[in-house]
């Protein structure tokens, strides 16, 4: 749970929770409902199927429609490796703003501290442990920049269920950035390959993916609140980093050190997160976990070689990303969905929940949109 929750808090997530804040003030606490309650729709159904199967998306897929599933992982490889440029450049940024130091350098420094976590003889503990100390890291440090800005709590509650604006594209954007592309799939991978699967665990999986997505969710409200309070206060965010700049004012110098902390926490948690889920859809529960540490180390090392040679991911490549992950969702989703309604034979059995299943279809049908917005980006690369 605390993998897909640090997965989809990466550094992407803070300049958008931060832009968003900026743009719609307390009215963007229903947008960040709203996602909520989507994402819970969605990780639900692909936490229970993968869970109760005991198989891998990707293996779910081919199951149903004999190359689909290394279709899927393709889509995730290509948008995860390029993402992970942009993670690594994010723990480069947050060492920078801590000590001072090259965020190249600091960018070669982060991914060998996640080769090293993949390369330790019992990574897979290692992993959660590391991803569970960091991500409580972040909610706390976030938590008390959220109380020291003093954000108008009475208005962003107020606007949670009465909004006094409602930007359909904000939220669409949100679901999109928690669980698009491999984030979706990072939490319910790492789940089986712990050895909790099958319909007896059906109590245990249910109870992960919900905490998964509200360690999200709670993240997402105290930066959204410790912006608020900046902006709330009458301060102008104008400089290119805006959360930096917003921390910086609510708590001095002590704050924009902690945005460094959390940046590079976020952006770490990520690279993990990118890594392991994508070489989990290109492996089988066949593969030997040593085999697996490896494929994950050299992923990693891919993404900070292309960094050192850029310094950051090509504008282009981002753009293609957000296309290839915005197609991801529908894609994966319909798999799930359909596994769900006509493969009882799958699930052990299982008699599936109507009831999650329709909100299950209801979630695929925004994630279509999300998919048919997400061709935007693969036009404006040859406009």
């Amino acid at each position: 749970m605390f993998l897909m929750a640090t997965s989809a808090v990466g550094p992407g997530f803070i300049v958008q929770t931060t832009t968003f804040t900026v743009q719609l003030g307390a009215a963007f606490a229903f947008a960040i409902l709203v996602s909520i309650l989507v994402d819970i729709a969605v990780q639900l159904n692909v936490w229970r199927v993968i869970g109760v199967s005991g198989r891998r998306a990707q293996e779910l897929a081919n199951t149903v429609l004999p190359g689909a599933g290394w279709f899927l992982a393709a889509l995730i490889c290509i948008g995860g490796l390029v993402f992970n440029v942009g993670n690594i450049a994010g723990t480069g940024l947050g060492l920078n703003v801590l000590f001072g130091i090259d965020p190249k350098i600091g960018g070669l420094v982060s991914a060998a501290v996640a080769i090293a976590i993949f390369l330790s003889k019992r990574a897979g503990v290692a992993l959660d442990k590391i991803v569970i100390v960091l991500g409580a890291v972040m909610i706390l440090l976030i938590g008390y920049v959220a109380i020291v800005s003093k954000p108008p709590l009475g208005e962003a509650l107020r606007n949670t269920v009465i909004p006094d604006n409602i930007d359909f594209l904000i939220i669409t954007t949100l679901i999109g950035g928690t669980i698009g592309g491999y984030i979706t799939y990072a939490g319910a991978h790492r789940m089986i390959d712990a050895g909790v699967s099958g319909p007896e665990n059906v109590g245990e999986i249910t109870r992960s993916s919900i905490l998964g997505i509200i360690i999200t969710g709670v993240i997402r409200v105290l930066l959204f609140l410790a912006i608020l309070g900046v902006v709330a206060g009458g301060v102008a965010l104008t400089s290119d980093n805006l959360a930096a700049e917003a921390f910086q004012s609510a708590a001095g110098n002590i704050g924009l050190k902690l945005f460094g902390v959390i940046l590079w926490a976020a952006s770490i948690t990520s690279v993990i997160g990118a890594a392991y889920t994508s070489i989990s859809f290109v492996t089988t529960a066949r593969t030997s976990p040593r085999v697996r540490s490896i494929a994950t180390c050299v992923f990693i090392a891919v993404s900070a070689t292309v960094f050192t040679l850029l310094g950051q991911a090509p504008a282009t490549l981002l753009i293609m990303a957000g296309a290839v992950n915005g197609l991801i969702l529908p894609v994966g989703f319909a798999v799930i969905l359909w596994v769900a309604w006509r493969r009882r034979d799958l699930l052990g059995g299982y008699v599936y929940p109507q009831w999650l299943l329709v909100s299950g279809v209801a979630a695929w049908l925004l994630t279509l949109y999300l998919g048919y917005r997400s061709l935007g980006g693969l036009v404006q690369l040859w406009t």
